[in-house]
C-alpha cells in the first residue's frame, strides 16, 4: 500500500518563497502534496525593487510537480498587508494548516556604522514580519485547535557574527517568539518551532573566494544546497510533529541538529549578600570558567559540512 505524502490536503504558506531555501521548501512541501501559497516581493537580497519572476518560476516548478500554488506580492512588513497573506491562503484553498516564516533581507554593515534606516529595515522585515503574519494566522489556528509555525532563525543570532547586528537581534528575537507562542498556544493544539538553515544562497555568495584554500573552502559550502534543509521543515508542518513544538533546530548539509536554549550553567551565593567588592574577589573568579568567548557562528561550526 502506498504511503500517504505527508502533507496530502494541508495548505502551506511560504513567505520568501521565490527563491533561496523558501523555493526550496515550496518545492517540498508541494511534493508532499501540499497546496502552497508562495508569498514573495521579488526584492534583492538588500530589500530593494520587487519582481514577481522569482515566484512564478516557483509557482511553474509546483505545477510541473503536478501541485497546487498560488502566488501572493504582499510585504510581510506591514500588519494589513502581512493579513492579506493569510486571507490569499483562506480565499484561494479554504483552509490554512502551516505557515514558515521565511521572508528576509540583509543589511550587513559594522554596529558603529549602522544607521537607523539599516536597522529598521532588517527587524521590520525579519521580527515584525514573522510576528504580523504569525498573529494574523493565529486566529485561524485557534478556531480549528490545529497549526504549525515553523520560524527561520539563524546562528548569527543564535551564536554570532560580525557586522549583523540587526539580523542577529531579529533573529534572537524570532527564537524568543516563536517560544511565547509555543507556550500560549499550546492549549489549542498549535505548535511553533525554529530552523536555523545552513544554505549556499545569494546571502552567502558574497563569502570570499580569493586564495586556492578559500576557493576549496567556498566549494565544500556548496554542497549545503538549500534543499537539504526541505524536509525537515515538510515534518514539522506535518501532524507526524505534532507533539513537538518550542525547539529550535538547525540543518547543515546532511546533519540535523537540536539547538540549545538559555538556561543557568553555575551560580554563586554569599548568605549575607554581595558588594562591588565581593563581586569582583569572589562571584567572577567562580563564575568565569563558564564564561562564553566571543565566538562567531564559523568558529562554532568549524569543520566542513558533512
Amino acid at each position: 500500500m502506498a504511503q500517504q505524502p505527508m502533507l496530502e490536503d494541508k495548505v502551506v504558506i511560504v513567505t520568501g518563497g521565490g527563491g533561496g531555501v523558501g523555493r526550496a521548501y515550496v518545492l517540498a512541501a508541494a511534493a508532499a502534496g501540499a497546496k502552497v501559497v508562495i508569498n514573495d516581493i521579488g526584492v534583492s537580497l538588500t530589500g530593494e525593487g520587487g519582481s514577481q519572476s522569482p515566484a512564478e518560476e516557483t509557482l511553474a516548478m509546483v505545477r510541473e510537480l503536478g501541485g497546487e500554488g498560488v502566488i501572493n506580492t504582499d510585504s510581510v512588513s506591514d500588519w494589513d498587508s502581512a493579513r492579506r497573506i493569510v486571507d490569499c491562503a483562506q480565499d484561494h484553498f479554504g483552509r490554512l494548516d502551516a505557515v514558515v516564516n521565511n521572508a528576509g533581507v540583509l543589511r550587513d554593515v559594522m554596529f558603529h556604522k549602522m544607521s537607523l534606516e539599516e536597522w529598521r529595515l532588517v527587524v521590520d522585515v525579519h521580527l515584525n514580519g514573522t510576528f504580523y503574519v504569525s498573529r494574523a494566522a493565529a486566529e485561524i489556528f485557534r478556531k480549528q485547535h490545529s497549526g504549525a509555525y515553523i520560524h527561520t532563525v539563524s546562528t548569527s543570532g543564535l551564536i554570532g557574527n560580525f557586522g549583523q547586528a540587526n539580523y542577529s537581534a531579529a533573529k534572537l528575537g524570532i527564537a524568543a517568539l516563536s517560544k511565547s507562542i509555543a507556550l500560549d498556544m499550546q492549549r489549542y493544539g498549535v505548535r511553533s518551532n525554529c530552523i536555523a538553515p545552513f544554505a549556499w544562497s545569494r546571502m552567502t555568495s558574497s563569502i570570499p573566494a580569493r586564495t586556492d584554500e578559500e576557493k576549496a573552502r567556498v566549494e565544500k559550502l556548496k554542497q549545503m544546497t538549500p534543499d537539504k534543509n526541505a524536509p525537515l521543515v515538510v515534518f514539522l508542518a506535518s501532524d507526524q510533529a505534532q507533539d513537538i513544538s518550542g525547539q529550535i533546530f538547525s540543518v547543515r548539509n546532511n546533519e540535523i541538529f537540536v539547538m540549545g536554549q538559555s538556561r543557568p550553567l553555575k551560580s554563586v551565593h554569599r548568605g549575607e549578600g554581595w558588594t562591588p567588592e565581593t563581586v569582583a574577589d569572589h562571584a567572577i573568579p567562580a563564575l568565569k570558567s563558564t564564561f562564553y568567548p566571543l565566538e562567531r557562528s564559523g568558529d562554532v561550526f568549524s569543520w566542513d559540512p558533512i
